[in-house]
């Protein structure tokens, strides 16, 4: 009942749409606009830096703060905290991707992933942030950059020697970012991804 009940919370808190709340704000539909995606980047493309910046952050901190509070203000059984974790933070990106007040749509869940991994795995986290600006500033997409990310949580989790669950946790999450990114992938594929501008 914990793990269910850890799915559940994490899965509603993450279902919070900020980027469809700010655009809203500014009488934009984000799902009518640019790529249609309800996330940082095209808020950024569709409103501008400040309100890219700010979805960021926010979907950030939708992973990063209940992480933070489970870990600082739970006791849980040692043989139960990896688990609680791994499952808080599914549940967070897999609401923020799927989420429960928009018919299951969503954004692609990399920021808020950043923001659970931050406190779970700092170092993986540091490394995912500088691998995604390296490619992201050589290619000058974001989706590529993202996708290099996800395949490098696996990989930083087993080379520092975290817990098994962890590691099963960071591969989980490759999986999900992969699933969100396949219309970007089979754009990649075909070459008609769109860069984004440097302007």
């Amino acid at each position: 009942m914990l793990y269910y009940w850890t799915f559940l919370i994490g899965y509603i808190i993450g279902s919070v749409p900020f980027a469809v709340l700010i655009s809203k704000t500014q009488g934009i539909d984000i799902f009518c606009q640019g790529s249609g995606n309800p996330g940082a980047t095209n808020v950024k493309r569709v409103l501008g830096k400040k309100y890219g910046i700010l979805v960021f952050l926010l979907d950030f901190l939708k992973g990063f703060l209940p992480i933070f509070f489970i870990k600082n203000f739970f006791q849980l059984h040692p043989y139960q905290v990896n688990n609680v974790h791994a499952i808080l933070l599914i549940g967070l990106v897999l609401g923020h991707s799927y989420s429960l007040f928009l018919k299951f749509r969503g954004g692609k869940g990399v920021a808020t992933t950043i923001g659970g991994l931050f406190i779970l795995t700092p170092s993986t986290a540091l490394l995912g942030i500088v691998l995604w600006y390296a490619v992201f500033t050589i290619t000058r997409f974001v989706s590529l950059a993202s996708l290099c990310f996800a395949l490098s949580l696996p990989l930083t989790t087993y080379l520092f020697a975290y817990k098994t669950e962890i590691i099963r946790l960071a591969f989980s999450l490759m999986i999900i970012l992969f699933l969100r990114h396949i219309p970007n992938i089979l754009r990649l594929w075909k070459g008609i991804e769109n860069r984004f501008d440097r302007k």
